[in-house]
């Protein structure tokens, strides 16, 4: 993992507010020469700086991971990634899910990596914690807004209250990510049918209710659970089921998905993984604030991979 963009976040998290900012000036550039990089041309540069970097941030000792891309087969996201591309507004992103995202740092941690690509000026530099709301406040500058709506033990079927849904609508997301499944793998008595049903219902009424807005989906990354009231840890077996069932409806209904599961090692390795690193809390449900802050930093890592994506292809 590139440590930069770690120590990063994690200086961030640690300081929230407590920003100082120093410019210093600027050194003369020597003439290139023949060894010095390739100078662009106008037109050339204009391209290369439509692009955004993004570091790599996968630990090098998970094994069995693939690839960090979102899946979006039938360019879902093209309208919104259209809005990104010309911010000339605020561009709003609302995260849902489960206790994964109301513990804030794993989506804290998205929302302060696109302030970083695409300017923070939509939004107050207001503190983020566990204690706080994960809802940002506007400034109404163009650029990103970021919030965060998560809810502990929350189902994509428990959270579908009418209240839940028109806090998501009435934020007037362009873009509103889904994070749900840990919850739903817990259901010892877990039904495809009725997942499918609750995610459905929950998509349908979203959409209806934010007619503007594209929709990601995320599969969950992965827990272990009790074997037996009193028995041993071991890694659960409904996570694969729930996250099968997740791309699958993603698949029929034509939503971009982000299979975090799979990335980090899937059914053979996501949980050893996880495990191996020492990124999960006691309950090895939870993660820690590492844990979370690579999840983030994956999000991240993919987001930029797709949007970079669409540049290319509005380059050509």
């Amino acid at each position: 993992m590139r440590m930069n963009r770690l120590q990063y976040i994690l200086t961030l998290l640690l300081l929230i507010g407590q920003w100082a900012y120093a410019q210093d000036t600027l050194p003369i550039q020597p003439k290139p020469d023949r060894h010095s990089a390739p100078i662009y041309s106008s037109e050339e540069m204009t391209r290369l700086m439509e692009f955004i970097a993004v570091d790599n941030p996968m630990p090098e000792q998970f094994l069995q991971t693939t690839d960090n891309v979102l899946m979006d087969p039938t360019a879902s996201l093209a309208s919104f990634w259209t809005k990104l591309k010309r911010l000339d507004r605020p561009v709003r992103i609302v995260h849902i899910g489960d206790s994964h995202v109301r513990g804030h740092v794993f989506p804290y941690v998205m929302r302060r990596c696109l302030e970083d690509d695409f300017g923070a000026k939509a939004v107050e530099d207001l503190p983020v914690s566990y204690q706080t709301s994960g809802l940002a406040v506007e400034t109404g500058r163009a650029g990103v807004v970021y919030h965060i709506l998560g809810v502990n033990g929350a189902t994509c079927a428990s959270y579908s209250t009418p209240e839940r849904l028109e806090k998501v609508a009435s934020l007037h997301p362009d873009l509103v990510i889904v994070s749900f499944g840990t919850n739903e793998a817990h259901g010892r008595r877990y039904s495809a049918s009725e997942h499918t049903e609750a995610l459905k219902t929950m998509l349908s009424a979203l959409k209806q209710a934010c007619p503007d807005a594209a929709f990601l989906l995320t599969t969950p990354p992965g827990a272990y659970v009790r074997n037996g009231r009193r028995g041993p840890r071991v890694i659960n077996p409904r996570t694969p089921l729930v996250v099968n069932n997740e791309l699958k409806f993603a698949r029929e209904n034509g939503i971009a998905v982000w299979d975090l599961y799979d990335i980090v090692g899937g059914k053979s390795c996501a949980c050893l993984n996880w495990n191996g690193a020492n990124l999960f809390q006691r309950d090895k449900i939870h993660f820690t604030r590492e844990g979370y802050i690579l999840q983030g930093l994956l999000l991240h890592e993919a987001f930029i991979k797709a949007y970079n994506d669409y540049v290319a292809i509005r380059l050509e």
